[in-house]
């Protein structure tokens, strides 16, 4: 890949939210998340957790998912145009039948400071769904996860693994993931008063 086609691929992502309902097989959900895994990190503690739910624990989650809307709806009306908000709030129902769910997650601790542990998740994200829109998968990240954050850690029984002593996971986001099944427009990029230049 030359530096055109970087640029490219980076400019090609959008936010997708309907899905065939065709499986992602294991081996292209293993290159995304190794892609992930090459993400830098804050100390190179590489703590970031990813949780992959499919199957019958993705259609148990759709009804996380639905409470995880009452908490995100009221904003979204003010936002959104009518039949946008309609088709989101079907998104939230159904998932737009994403076949994968990849709940991710910080293990933080007194070693690193909070932002930079929480930072090197995000940038584990990025890569992880760069290399999803390269496979020519659809991805939609989520911050509904974090309005009913214990329920999801329940769901994922989360307090079962065993973290160092004086370690915490928190849940971050999620992304679900699966192959388009339409073609949004992209959200127009904003440049103004988004960046500064400083010199001499």
């Amino acid at each position: 890949m030359n530096s055109a086609d970087l640029y490219r691929l980076i400019e090609s992502r959008k936010s997708i939210r309907k899905f065939k309902k065709d499986p992602v097989s294991k081996e292209i959900l293993e290159k995304v998340l190794s892609a992930a895994l090459h993400a830098p990190s804050g100390k190179n503690r590489q703590n970031w957790r990813f949780f992959v739910v499919q199957g019958k624990k993705r259609d148990e989650y759709l009804k996380y998912s639905q409470k995880s809307w009452l908490g995100i709806k009221d904003i979204l009306q003010k936002r959104l145009k009518p039949s946008l908000y309609e088709f989101t709030e079907r998104f939230f129902y159904t998932l737009g039948d994403a076949p994968v769910i990849i709940f991710c997650y910080s293990l933080n601790d007194k070693e690193e400071r909070y932002h930079t542990s929480i930072g090197s998740v995000y940038m584990a994200v990025q890569n992880l769904i760069l290399a999803a829109v390269a496979e020519g998968l659809g991805t939609c990240p989520m911050g509904a996860p974090l309005e009913i954050k214990n329920e999801v850690d329940h769901f994922l029984n989360i307090k079962s693994l065993k973290v160092p002593e004086g370690s915490e996971i928190e849940l971050l986001c999620a992304v679900v993931l699966g192959w388009p099944d339409h073609e949004p427009p992209k959200a127009a990029r904003q440049a103004e008063g988004r960046i500064t230049w400083i010199s001499e």
